[in-house]
Parts: structure tokens; sequence; C-alpha cells
């Protein structure tokens, strides 16, 4: 896991190597282990690698400081984050055999082994046990296609002097981030968006129309544009091509709707499914470093803790130095019942045995410890959920854990949100698959313990015209509470479509829409930000492309069956979980109680709404959001939603944008 930047400055202009070096600069939280430079005059192919202050002294390269005044039109930086080999061999950027390929590369090729013996085959020979070397011989032996091969997560960049072409990349799910910004000269890339802010040319100021999704639809990460006025993201699953000053993306990868696993029982698709999901989370355990596991107490940690154990030892799959006796995990907790699993978190450790480390998040830190979350994010946020799962990244760091693995993408995947009960009720009844619709309302209403009025109204979403629709969302006002009116009327209206087209029944295009913009972008985003803040790498075993592939092509039952969401998971469970958590049926995940902390905080929350800057941004009606806040409104369904959101963009405006 590392930090990437990338500038090439169009019409052969010289580059300016000390932003280069300051930029970088700012992503050394991502990589604090060493640091490498490469500048290129792409005219004549002509290529220096460069040093930095915290580059391994080993490597014997000329400082950067030193080469100021030298000639060039292409320049990355590199911050490394040392995971596999962790000698100065897996210094970056890193040149191909031949001198023609330079790569600069963030992320993990999980295959890497298996990939290195088959390009061996072939007749490539490597130098080093670093997945960054597989990548630049792969690319030399399959071409831009060499993503077709990669099991992982990845964004990377990737200079042919051959071609004189720049190819980066991006994973299939975006665990790994790419911005970018382009105005038809000069290209810039990094991992992050602080770092370009530090490069000549590109701008610091709000996306409104992004702003306008956020505060009124609570949007985020949904389509290739940003909070930051003409900065984007490279999109998952796709690449970019940059040669003659011409740009081009395109998707190299995307879920086949048309995919149907072949009739079987549901003991072999569970079967099936446990394979893969352990195979995952084995190649997810490789590392050359220590490895610890996240673990909230629900089906997605507690099962990853659950086979991570079983592989590390009973099959030593990793070395036991970089374990010790027991396996770390790490939890948050609170005081409050309805939030706090540590009874389901205390059967995995007495089943696994591993060690327990918990952190609480209090109410009394979170809101000094906002401005240093909200740089490391760099975009607003959903919610203070996020500080929950910076706290469990903290003191993972501080028990010297560089990998964790997390049960991210699950929910996505496997049907573990209730809102998709509504498209899997819609699906049946366009199928007309009636009996088997009775019986799953009758058994959602036996778990769950609703009424047929709601589920009714919920249904009737799905097929009611978009004014009745209007009408039955009854939240609209809400939305749109203490918002200007002019803020509203300009981009009321404004809809994103999909980057991808799944056409399938309303269930799985449900899933595919969460699975690849409506919510699982911005859960990877947070994750990665608040991982890498203390240096630390997060792995999310469900997001092995093989395994999303597999279930998107089972039948909607092995999703969703009786009442209860993951059904092929729960059954690929038994006797690898504790029952009480494989039967769960509630989910919480690292929750805060957000609605108390921003009671308890309303000093600093009407300093910020009452404050001059925050009155002057033009988006909000002050009045309406101050007597919103009175206590005899409290009560309004959304107004928690809406406070954070208010107070979020606040603070990112006064932390991302309003500073010189």
């Amino acid at each position: 896991m590392c930090g990437i930047l990338g500038l090439w400055q169009g019409q052969g202009k010289s580059i300016d190597l000390a932003s280069v070096q300051r930029a970088t600069g700012r992503l050394r939280h991502r990589g604090p282990d060493d640091e490498g430079y490469l500048l290129v005059a792409t005219g004549t192919g002509e290529a220096r690698s460069l040093a930095g202050a915290d580059t391994m002294p080993e490597l014997d390269l000329p400082a950067i400081n030193s080469s100021l005044g030298k000639t060039g039109d292409l320049a990355f930086g590199f911050r490394r984050l040392a995971i596999l080999d962790l000698s100065a061999a897996g210094h970056q950027p890193m040149s191909s055999a031949d001198g023609r390929c330079w790569i600069i590369f963030n992320g993990e090729i999980y295959n890497y082994v298996e990939l290195r013996h088959q390009l061996e085959s072939y007749g490539h020979r490597f130098h080093t046990a670093t997945d960054t070397e597989v990548i630049l011989a792969a690319y030399q032996q399959w071409g831009h296609d060499c993503l077709a091969h990669f099991i992982g997560m990845w964004a990377f960049a990737l200079w042919d002097r051959g071609r004189r072409e720049l190819f980066c990349a991006r994973d299939r799910f975006g665990i790994k981030p790419f911005y970018y910004f382009w105005e038809g000269q000069n290209f810039a890339f990094a991992s992050e968006i602080k770092a370009l802010l530090e490069l000549p040319g590109v701008p610091r100021r709000p996306n409104e129309a992004i702003i306008y999704d956020y505060l009124y639809e609570g949007a985020l990460d949904h389509t290739d544009e940003t909070f930051f006025g003409g900065l984007a993201q490279l999109r998952p699953a796709h690449y970019l091509l940059l040669h003659e000053q011409r740009l081009q993306i395109r998707r190299y990868w995307d879920l086949d709707s048309s995919a149907q696993a072949e009739p079987a029982t549901d003991a072999q698709y569970a079967e099936k499914f446990y394979a893969l999901f352990e195979e995952a989370v084995r190649l997810h355990l490789r590392s050359d470093v220590p490895i610890g596991t996240c673990l909230s107490g629900g089906l997605d940690s507690s099962a990853i803790v659950c086979v991570a154990n079983k592989l590390l030892f009973g099959e030593r799959a990793a070395s036991p130095q970089l374990i010790g006796r027991q396996q770390k995990t790490f939890s948050a907790y609170f005081e409050d019942e309805r939030l706090d699993e540590r009874k389901y978190i205390e059967l995995v450790l007495a089943a696994t045995g591993a060690e327990a480390n918990y952190t609480f998040p209090g109410s009394a830190a979170w809101p000094e410890a906002l401005p240093r979350l909200l740089w490391h994010q760099e975009e607003p946020f959903g919610s203070t959920s996020i500080y929950a799962q910076w706290a469990v990244m903290e003191k993972a760091a501080e028990r010297g854990v560089k990998v964790l693995l997390d049960g991210q993408g699950a929910d996505e995947l496997l049907a573990g949100y209730p809102g998709y009960f509504s498209s899997y009720w819609a699906s049946l009844m366009q199928q007309s698959r009636w009996a088997e619709l009775h019986r799953e309302i009758s058994a959602y209403r036996r778990v769950h313990g609703v009424s047929l009025t709601r589920m009714a109204l919920r249904l009737a979403r799905f097929y009611a015209p978009p004014r009745l629709s209007a009408f039955i969302d009854r939240s609209r006002h809400e939305k749109a509470l203490g918002l200007n009116r002019d803020f509203l009327r300009q981009y009321h209206g404004r809809r994103h479509a999909s980057s991808r087209q799944y056409d399938r029944d309303p269930f799985h295009n449900h899933l595919y829409d969460w699975l690849a913009r409506d919510n699982l972008p911005q859960l990877l985003r947070y994750e990665d930000r608040n991982a890498m803040a203390f240096s630390i790498e997060a792995r999310v075993p469900f997001l092995d492309h093989r395994l999303v592939e597999y279930v998107f092509s089972l039948p909607a039952n092995q999703k969703i069956n009786a009442g209860l969401t993951k059904a092929v998971f729960r059954r690929a469970l038994r006797h690898v979980i504790p029952e009480p958590i494989r039967r769960r049926r509630d989910k919480i995940g690292f929750v805060t109680p957000e609605k108390i902390w921003l009671q308890e905080a309303q000093d600093w929350r009407r300093e910020l709404l009452a404050s001059p800057s925050f009155r002057a941004r033009g988006y909000f009606d002050v009045p309406q959001i101050l007597a919103a806040l009175q206590p005899q409104h409290t009560g309004q369904h959304h107004l928690k939603a809406n406070v954070w959101r208010w107070l979020n963009l606040e603070l990112w405006f006064r932390k991302m944008i309003d500073r010189p």
C-alpha cells in the first residue's frame, strides 16, 4: 500500500520538481518506509531515478534537490508502505529489465506468486520478490489485457517509452484510489486529492453540483466527479491512456448480467461459496508484515476471523512471526447496549482464542479529531460512524499491525441491508412467482414483525409512477430542510445515471447499483483513508472478483430466503462461526450514538451553524436551520442526517477550501 503521484506537462514544458516533491510529501502517511522519484524527457526517452529525504540510503540515488534544474516533462513521485519484499529491491518507481517501462503502484496483486510462475514459463526473469515486478512483466506479456489476470486491488501508472504512452488503471471495485486533473494540456494524478492541490495549475474550488447531491440526497462517490471542481476520479474497472495529448478512458471488466450458475442444491451452492471465500481469505493473508483483523461481531467480520484463524494456525498461511501466538482482532464498543456488540465479539474470541483489542470512541474526543479526520478523508462523509472506524485503525497501529482484513463489500454482495427485501419482492412479482412471494412476505413478517401496510408502501415504490412515488416519499421535504431555495432550484432534478448498465430483475439491479455506485464506493473511500492515515493496509476478501462473479450468478433465493439475508453465506458458515452469530437477524456494524453526540455538542454545533462563514456559503436557509434545532423540532425523521451534513460540509470548507 503506497502513495503515487505523477505530472505530465503538455507541449514538452519542463517539470517543476520542487512542486512534485512537495505534493509527494503530502502522501507520506501512505508510505513512510521509502520515497522515490522519476524524471522523464518523453521526447528522447531519457529517464532519471531520483531520491528524497526518506529514500533507502543503500540505493545510492542522486538527490532530487540536486536535480531541480534538470529538464523533463514527465515526473513520478512515490511513497512506499513496505508489505512484500521489505528490502530496497521493492523501491519505486521501478523499471522493467530492459528499461522500456517504469511503474508506480499502490495496492496488492494477491496472486502474484502464481502469475510469477506462469510468466517465468514464458521466459520472464525476476530480480525481486515483489508484486510490482510481476505487473511490469504481465504488461510486457499481455499489454493492457494484463488487468484481466490480476486478483487484488490496485491503482498504478505505467510509462511505456516505446509507445510514448501513459497507462493508468484502477482495480475492479475501486478499492484503491486514483484522482486526476486534465485540462487538455497538462495531466496530473495522485492517490489523494490533497497531493494534487500542491501542483501548479490545479484549482482549489468547490464543485457545487456534487455539494447539492450530498446535501439533498446524501450521495457520495457516485460519479467520477469529486467535491473539488476540475478534479475527477478514475472509476473502478477502468483504465486510462494518455498518448500524444489525447486522453482515453476505457472499461476493462464488468459483471455479466446473463451469467447463471449451474443448477445445484442449496448445500452444493454453499460448498462452492465456502471454497471461494476460503481461497480469498488465504490469498489476502499473504504478507511480510504483521496481520490483524477487524471484528464487529456481525456475520462478515466473524467469518473472516474464524476462517483466517483456521488458515493461520491450521495451515500456516502466514509466518508465525507475523501473527504471534494469537490472531489480533480490533473492535469498537459503546456503553449503549443498543450499539454494543461485545457479547457477539466474545463468542468469536472464545471460539478462536484470538486476542481482543477494544477501542471506545467517546463523545468527548470526536469533535477534536474531526479536523484531522476530514483532512485524511478529503471529502465530506456520511456519518460519525467513520470516526468509529478511525478509532479502530488507530488501535491497530498502536499494536504494530500493518495489514488489517475487513468485511467490507459483503452486504452489497449478499443483500445484507434491509432495503434489499423490497426489491426481492418486486422481482418475484415481476416474474409472477406468487406462491414464493407469499412465503417470503409471511416469513419476513414472522421474523421482523413488520405490518402489511408498511411492506406494501415499500413495494409500491418500485412500480408507482414518478408523481405517486414523490407523494409516497414523505421525506422529500425533509431532504430540502435548511437548504437555500435558489440553490435547490439551480440543481433540482439533477440525476446521475450509473456508468455501468446492468439489465436483470429489480433485485439484482439493486445489488449491482449499490455495489457499483450507490454505496460501496464511499465505504471503500472511508476505509482506505482511515487505514492509510495510520499507515495500515486494509484488505477486503469479499471483493475477490471470482467470489463476486459467482454470487451474482446465483439464484436470488441464495441471497434472500425465508425472511433472512445472506442465505448461501449462512449455510456455508455452519460449524464455522458461533451459531448465535450465524443466526443473527439484526445489523449494527461500527456505528456511533450520533444523535446523542450531536445533542451533547450543542455549543460547538451552534457555533458552526451560526458562523458568518456558514451563512456566506449560499447553500443554506440559516434561520430555518436554527429554528429546526430548537428542542420542539428535534423529532423530525431526517434531522440527524441533515445536521451532520451541514456540520460536515462547513468543516470541510474550512479545512480543504478556505485555507490559503
